[in-house]
């Protein structure tokens, strides 16, 4: 039924659907032009991995915890629109885009907005130079921000050994076998964190399995587990948004199926792209597609899993 919705065009732009149950692979299938060695720009997703990074280097002593501030890395008074706000925004605060930066993707017209960022030459000179905004407070509350997660990753390429690209393909990717990816660059040649980091479909699936497995892969811890926990908790209410939340640069919502409610933690990335962590329920999805920019890209995903990968599972 899926397939034929996706071939008949009623489901627009998937490039690939799996379903790892219980551990096994149960479902695999790609469309429109793609097959299992495509690589997906799945956006925005690929945030996610920033978090996951960091918890790997907190836990391998690089950066001291989640909760140290931005002034232990950077000397913020040589950076414009300085103000004491910012010596105390948090790494938290930037996971759970929170921070006090006049910052939303949201809005066209905020100082902090990623449109603004992307035709500068440092995008984190851009993002420290922001204001902060007198009507916010760090961690209090929340805002769709690109440019924090940029960031984080500038934080990560310069505390771990040899950068955040090697650090990452060995610390994450090799023990996952996940060989064939590809990263996009900041203007300073630094792994973006903001997204785009391509990879095929079954190795998101490994990604969303390890929070699964609470961050073991054959046998190896690769993610502390506390770390697993803290992602997978709700960390701080989305505004507007019917019992919505954030964590670590996951988003959080409960999906009812015949009555009942699964809670999710998922990747998301503009055209639909979702990879969806079940909490109670021994279930990973992958949803890549190249819907970008169309109304209906999310809420595609969510109509797959709902209306056809729920019901093939849970018969």
């Amino acid at each position: 039924m899926l397939n034929k919705e996706i071939a008949s065009y009623n489901l627009k732009e998937i490039t690939s659907a799996v379903a790892v149950y219980n551990g096994k692979l149960l479902i695999e299938e790609y469309f429109n032009d793609a097959n299992r060695n495509t690589l997906h720009d799945t956006r925005s997703a690929g945030k996610s991995f920033a978090s996951t990074i960091m918890g790997i280097a907190i836990n391998d002593g690089y950066i001291k915890n989640e909760n140290q501030t931005l002034n232990t890395f950077y000397n913020l008074k040589e950076y414009a629109n300085y103000n004491v706000k910012k010596d105390s925004i948090k790494i938290k605060d930037l996971l759970t885009m929170s921070s006090s930066f006049e910052d939303s993707d949201i809005d066209s017209e905020s100082p902090g907005n990623e449109e603004n960022m992307y035709p500068t030459e440092n995008w984190v000179k851009f993002t420290l130079d922001l204001p902060t905004d007198p009507a916010k407070t760090n961690g209090g509350k929340w805002d769709y921000f690109t440019a924090g997660v940029v960031v984080l990753g500038d934080i990560l390429d310069k505390n771990a050994p040899k950068g955040l690209e090697k650090y990452a393909d060995e610390k994450l990717f090799k023990p996952l076998n996940i060989t064939n990816y590809q990263w996009q660059y900041t203007p300073q040649k630094v792994p973006n964190t903001a997204g785009s980091l391509q990879m095929t479909s079954l190795d998101y699936a490994k990604y969303a399995q390890l929070y699964k497995n609470n961050g073991v892969w054959n046998n190896q811890q690769i993610l502390p587990v506390k770390w697993v926990e803290k992602t997978l908790t709700k960390q701080i209410e989305i505004p507007g948004q019917d019992n919505q939340f954030y964590s670590y640069l996951f988003w959080n919502k409960t999906i009812n199926y015949k009555g009942k409610n699964y809670e999710t933690y998922y990747c998301a990335g503009n055209g639909g792209n979702e990879f969806i962590i079940f909490k109670d329920l021994p279930l990973v999805v992958i949803i890549t597609s190249k819907a970008f920019n169309k109304p209906y890209g999310h809420a595609q995903a969510d109509k797959i899993v709902h209306d056809y990968l729920l019901p093939a599972i849970l018969k």
